[in-house]
């Protein structure tokens, strides 16, 4: 990938996750008060569902194509450099995926 097309992706990415991370905190600051049936109303939503997904897609793309970013300033060693990216793209992967599937499984 180009250098220009990550800094557009990155900067996407960036505009994407900003206002969902913000509704995402708001909403749970907001749970905190509420019942035990408001709370699971609440995740049992679809709405909540979609836009956590989103949430985590994105969020988890912006930090994989920063750290890769970061490791190719920083990092001089090929090898090191290349496992560091390596495991940032599978955890990038891994992590969200298990996350989605637990989300969706609805406890």
């Amino acid at each position: 990938m180009n250098a220009s097309r990550k800094w557009i992706l990155q900067r996407i990415s960036a505009l994407l996750v900003a206002p969902l991370i913000v509704w995402f905190c708001v909403s749970l600051i907001s749970l905190s008060t509420s019942s035990y049936e408001e709370v699971m109303n609440f995740f049992g939503n679809p709405m909540f569902s979609w836009l956590t997904i989103i949430l985590l897609v994105a969020g988890f793309f912006h930090a994989k194509i920063g750290l890769n970013e970061i490791f190719e300033d920083y990092i001089e060693n090929e090898k090191f450099k290349n496992v560091a990216n390596l495991l940032t793209f599978l955890l990038s992967i891994i992590v969200p995926l298990i996350t989605i599937i637990l989300l969706l499984y609805k406890f």
